[in-house]
């Protein structure tokens, strides 16, 4: 078969479409202009740029309307960046598919697939695309998607197979006959259903903050509107004064700098070679508090070699380097495996078998039915038929299982077990073989109805991965509990859990005891318990509901197809990149594109720095407001002479500094020390606590008395609106430049956050300053915003009080490092 060319591809393409199953792609800027528009931001500037043009202020509406460009600009940039980020992950996380074109085998995404292309499809894999069946090898298919019949059907040539169901055993050749919509999953409508992606905690949170801010804000601007006309009869001035008061409250930076936050720390942990399906998880990662991780190519190294054989027969243990090995064994080993091996374990044994056999019965004969993996605890079968009609019926799996289908004595059983347990000790993965009995003309439903006769025992060595003892000690010093999961010996699970440093004290659970437990014995115990021994799907699953029913944070890893229900349960469903089963792929919410472990210690890590910088954006975020709220509104309550301190053109270039330095500036800031050392926050737990919210509070309160005090000194003193104006707001810029500075940490001095590298602080802060320069030394940005030139002295007396209104907050700080 040589498949289809590059040029029949792309004329097939022309005619059928392609693979993609959305009717559309998504237009991303459409969608956030769409967004902004409907933003209340948006509708106030537009409100005000209006009636700044119905009272001939032209000059005033003209900067409105730039200004309406510019808050636009920045939000279609921020979330232009964020959502291509999104994509990019989605399109890296998307599955492949094997094809034969020009004949060469090569693998695709599953969207490039078009019809006539030749799938090459094995077990665990999800059919891609409608096709007929050229070949097949004991091929089997869930189709409970699309019928609800949970059992596999068997499959042969000229079968239509179906996209989006599950090949369950055996492999297949397979011709696309249907793709994209036109397909069987696309016309039922399930091909265009979203996932629908449950908020966490945090995202509730801060969606509640917002919805309070606006609600308090609706209140305030009827209260000044009232206020206001009833002093001045003047209902555009009054409506003005209104609208610059709800562009102070309106925290819109603060979902912005979220969305933002979430997506580029996605993006960041490509680096780090995992690739996160959907942003959130990016936060509830930095809250992980156990890690349930699978042994085999997560703890191990997946690089399965024999060491030891036991043949049955002669009742004797065979180190592999041995020059006369148990050749029955051996062989039935090999049969018992894929005839075209991926499994290590099946690799090493079909290359143990080639090099000690003196004919290759491989070429003789052909497999004719399988019994894929399966049964507590599982083995497989394999069925083979020679050129001259003979059978080999040939099992590997679980030591115990074979034998409880063998007619050995219990006492003989009883030695074969503790030999298999007596390599479990040592560390190895122990499968034991048989040899299968059958005298029916046709086989049988199961496997469990052969009997077996035992041949023996393979031991597999698979070497710890290097530095993973350092990678459970970082998970340790974090407050994260690692838990190994195996389907090997209690035994065997003891061994590694040694030599890879996994703090156990000999106390294991198996997935028969799982099962018996009460659900809250099964809590404690599973919190306790770090190495789980012989488990099966059904236990995984009950593990992590159970951990999750005592408020853990769990992660699980997994690579196979019975993983996926695991996976999909746990609060990070961690799939192998390299390994991993497309079932697998699909029910994981992040891929370890390497199959490394270590990598989570850098995504956990990138979780809690990206949770700390959005605390602090959003502190900084309510420290700055209070003062913008307070300055529009006290002087109007306290019936100051000069009330209208700031107009909306003061508070939209407000805007245009606090946006760029919560989404910009915090988001680059490196991840504190100490940060990995503590324990994992509580997932729950009120985003700002009752401490830090008073904190930012009296942050904010402080530099409103700064702002207004200088601004209520001038007046006394019988200056000029316009220099009482320049006052206020310089001294609340300079409070920006500072409170930028000081809130990089609430715990390390102003002077230890000045060596975190991050060009961003001086990049921002230094627009801000030729700012400063700018509108007070050039005429037209001093008319723009009602100013004038400030003297050297009283210059001096604004950045002095800007000072000590925010950096009192490094007392504060000294005095909470002092007493820890």
């Amino acid at each position: 078969m040589n498949g289809l060319s590059n040029q029949e591809v792309l004329e097939k393409r022309r005619q059928h479409g392609s693979n993609a199953m959305e009717l559309q792609e998504e237009r991303v800027l459409l969608n956030v202009l769409k967004e902004i528009v409907m933003e209340p931001m948006f509708i106030l500037l537009l409100i005000a740029c209006v009636i700044y043009f119905i009272t001939g202020s032209y000059q005033e509406g003209i900067i409105m309307l730039i200004s309406i460009f510019l808050v636009a600009g920045i939000s279609i940039f921020q979330e232009y960046r964020s959502r291509n980020a999104v994509q990019a992950l989605k399109k890296l996380s998307q599955s492949h598919v094997k094809v034969i074109r020009n004949g060469i085998e090569e693998e695709i995404l599953i969207e490039d697939l078009v019809v006539d292309d030749i799938m090459l499809i094995e077990e665990g894999e999800i059919i891609s695309a409608d096709a007929v069946i050229l070949t097949a090898r004991d091929f089997s298919i869930n189709e409970s998607i699309l019928t609800g019949e949970s059992f596999a059907v068997y499959k042969s040539a000229d079968a239509d197979i179906y996209r989006g169901t599950l090949v369950t055993s055996g492999n297949a050749t397979a011709k696309v006959n249907a793709v994209g919509t036109k397909t069987m999953f696309g016309k039922i409508g399930l091909a265009v259903k979203e996932v629908i992606v449950v908020k966490t905690p945090l995202q509730k949170q801060i969606k509640a903050f917002v919805r309070n801010m606006v609600w308090i804000g609706a209140v305030a601007f009827a209260i000044v509107i009232t206020v206001n006309y009833i002093q001045t009869k003047d209902i555009l001035h009054s409506l003005m004064h209104g609208l610059t008061l709800a562009m102070s409250i309106l925290p819109e930076e603060i979902p912005v700098a979220f969305s933002t936050f979430l997506a580029l720390g996605a993006f960041r942990l490509l680096k780090n070679k995992i690739i996160v399906k959907q942003p959130q998880y990016v936060e509830t990662l930095g809250a992980a508090t156990v890690i349930c991780a699978d042994k085999t190519g997560t703890l191990t190294e997946n690089k399965m070699s024999i060491a030891h054989l036991f043949d049955a027969a002669s009742d004797t243990s065979f180190n592999v380097y041995d020059i006369k090995l148990p050749e029955e064994l051996v062989e039935f080993a090999m049969w018992s495996s894929e005839t075209e091996p991926f499994d290590p374990m099946e690799q090493a044994i079909h290359k143990l078998y080639a090099s000690i056999t003196a004919t290759d019965k491989r070429v003789e004969y052909e497999q004719v039915h399988e019994y894929p993996i399966g049964g507590i605890p599982p083995i497989m079968t394999h069925i083979f038929q020679g050129k001259n009609g003979s059978y080999i019926i040939a099992a590997k799996g679980a030591p115990e299982r074979i034998l409880k289908q063998s007619d050995l004595s219990i006492d003989r059983k009883k030695q074969l077990e503790e030999q298999a347990l007596s390599y479990a000790r040592q560390g190895f993965r122990v499968l034991g073989v048989g040899k299968g009995i059958w005298e029916g003309s046709e086989w049988p439903a199961v496997q469990d109805e052969f009997k077996f006769e035992f041949l023996g025992l393979v031991a597999f060595q698979d070497p710890p991965k290097k530095n993973i003892d350092l990678t459970i000690k970082t998970f340790n010093e974090a407050g994260i509990s690692v838990k190994m999961i195996t389907g090997d010996y209690a035994e065997t699970a003891v061994a590694i859990a040694k030599q890879i440093g996994l703090n156990h004290n000999g106390d294991v659970i198996t997935g028969a005891e799982v099962l018996k437990m009460e659900p809250l014995e099964l809590q404690t115990r599973a919190k306790a318990v770090n190495v789980y021994a012989r488990m099966f799907p059904e236990a995984k699953l009950k593990v992590i509901d159970a951990l999750k029913e005592a408020g853990e944070v769990v992660a699980m890893t997994g690579d196979g197809v019975n993983d996926a229900p695991a996976l999909k349960a746990a609060h990070i469903g961690i799939a192998m990149g390299q390994r991993g089963s497309e079932v697998a792929k699909g029910a994981a919410s992040l891929i370890l594109m390497d199959d490394d472990l270590a990598h989570m210690t850098d995504a956990v890590a990138l979780g809690r720095k990206i949770y700390d910088n959005l605390k602090k954006a959003i502190q900084y975020i309510v420290s700055i407001h209070i003062p913008i709220i307070l300055i529009v509104m006290l002087p109007l309550v306290l019936g100051w002479a000069f009330a209208e301190i700031f107009t909306p053109v003061h508070v939209i270039f407000l805007e245009l500094i606090m946006g760029p330095t919560c989404s910009i500036i915090y988001e680059n800031e490196p991840m504190e020390p100490g940060t990995m050392n503590r324990p994992p926050r509580i997932m729950s737990s009120t985003f700002l606590s009752f401490r830090q919210l008073l904190t930012s509070i009296i942050q904010g309160l402080f530099i409103t008395t700064g702002c207004l005090g200088i601004g209520y000194w001038a007046m006394k003193d019988g200056q000029t609106d316009t220099l009482i104006r320049t006052l206020v707001f310089i001294t609340l810029l300079f409070s920006n430049i500072f409170l930028t500075l000081v809130n990089r940490s609430f715990y390390y001095s102003f002077f230890t956050t000045l060596r975190y590298k991050n060009n961003l602080v001086l990049l921002i802060i230094g627009v801000t300053l030729l700012f400063i320069v700018g509108i007070l030394t050039i005429p037209g940005l001093q008319n723009l915003f009602r100013l004038e030139p400030l003297s050297w002295h009283l210059l001096a007396i604004s950045v002095s009080v800007a000072f000590v209104s925010t950096c009192w907050i490094e007392i504060a700080k000294a005095v909470k490092r002092m007493r820890q």
